[in-house]
């Protein structure tokens, strides 16, 4: 056996020595994810959050307020809004939250919930479009007449995030200009949002009502209408960010709740079980509305998602792909305007008119 030769070190130093001059001992750099830890200070900020009372929109407004934020849960159902600030005061005793009653699905709720918050006088900094319906069984309006899905998905935080914009512009106006004191409206998307189209002849589904086919209508909608704002906002020079995300696919209450019989309502939350197992929690899912909310690398237009399997699932947030229906701009314009008739509101001249 040959001897060793000695350097004159202690034996565990000669072994440093081996592995960091030796490039296949050297430790290979990794980098670091983004996580919910790395969220900034949100002390005075103030945040509002639809569906906040459950699932993502819940885990989501956890995490900002014991970061300082003042959190609202805008919640259509009273008593679970309730029941999940005494949730949150259990698990984290004196967070600022409070809750507000918004019926997404209803015009006049959201005009007179909108007209009192703006009656406060008070800057939003941050508003998270989270809440959803996912595919009823049969066909159902809103109160002014819309399918369901499209009234509340989109209709809904489209009327929610114009009337709103006054506090946004009352943020941006004592904000700095950097990306961690800009203003953001965040838009949840989905993956489904890649086998969806735009049926202009029949947005409502009343000729044929496909509930997964209207889910995935709503969701391409959300990502186009969340596009066009951030389009909107640069050709106005306004310091808001619109951003887009999706949570992969997430064990949430969109899979339980619903007018579904006992067997369906069994099936589904034996699904929701085998996805939060296999795939993510609601808590995980929460991460890209997180990221997109407060993260300082995040873009302007940007679309953020899980970079695990399929997008499906991970807790490395990224990039997001986006189909190619999605990024098609005259839709987008076309699609604003027709939510500008729906929901009677204007807000933001299109790109086309500013630059002419």
């Amino acid at each position: 056996m040959l001897a060793q030769e000695y350097t004159g070190l202690p034996l565990w130093n000669e072994e440093k020595v081996r592995i960091f001059t030796n490039p296949l001992l050297r430790p290979i750099p990794m980098s670091k994810k983004w996580q919910a830890s790395d969220i900034p200070s949100l002390a005075d900020k103030r945040v509002l959050i639809t569906g906040a009372n459950s699932g993502i929109g819940y885990h989501a407004a956890l995490k900002l307020a014991r970061k300082g934020a003042h959190v609202i849960f805008a919640c259509r159902d009273q008593r679970r809004g309730e029941a999940a600030l005494a949730r949150m005061e259990a698990d984290s005793p004196g967070l600022r939250t409070e809750l507000a009653i918004l019926d997404l699905a209803s015009l006049s709720s959201i005009q007179h919930f909108a007209a009192a918050e703006l009656a406060q006088h008070r800057p939003l900094h941050l508003l998270i479009n989270n809440a959803g319906v996912m595919a009823p069984p049969r066909r159902m309006e809103t109160a002014d007449g819309f399918e369901l899905q499209f009234g509340t998905n989109v209709l809904g935080h489209f009327a929610l995030t114009g009337l709103l914009m006054p506090a946004l512009q009352e943020a941006a106006a004592v904000s700095s200009a950097d990306a961690a004191g800009r203003p953001r409206v965040v838009t949840i998307a989905s993956i489904a949002h890649k086998r969806g189209r735009i049926n202009f002849d029949d947005l409502n589904s009343k000729r044929k009502y496909s509930p997964m086919g209207a889910y995935q209508q709503s969701k391409l909608a959300n990502l186009l209408i969340a596009f066009e704002l951030d389009r909107r906002l640069r050709a106005a020079n306004s310091p808001i960010m619109s951003v887009a995300v999706h949570p992969g696919v997430a064990n949430t209450n969109l899979f339980q709740s619903g007018e579904y019989s006992a067997a369906e309502k069994s099936f589904r939350m034996i699904l929701g079980h085998v996805i939060g197992i296999a795939l993510n929690t609601d808590s995980e899912g929460a991460l890209p509305t997180l990221y997109a909310s407060t993260a300082l690398d995040a873009r302007d237009g940007g679309y953020y998602g899980p970079q695990g399997f399929q997008e499906m699932r991970g807790d490395e947030v990224g990039p997001a792909k986006i189909a190619a229906q999605a990024n098609d701009a005259a839709a987008a314009i076309r699609l604003w305007q027709v939510c500008e008739e729906m929901t009677g509101l204007k807000f933001f001249r299109a790109v086309v008119d500013v630059a002419s």
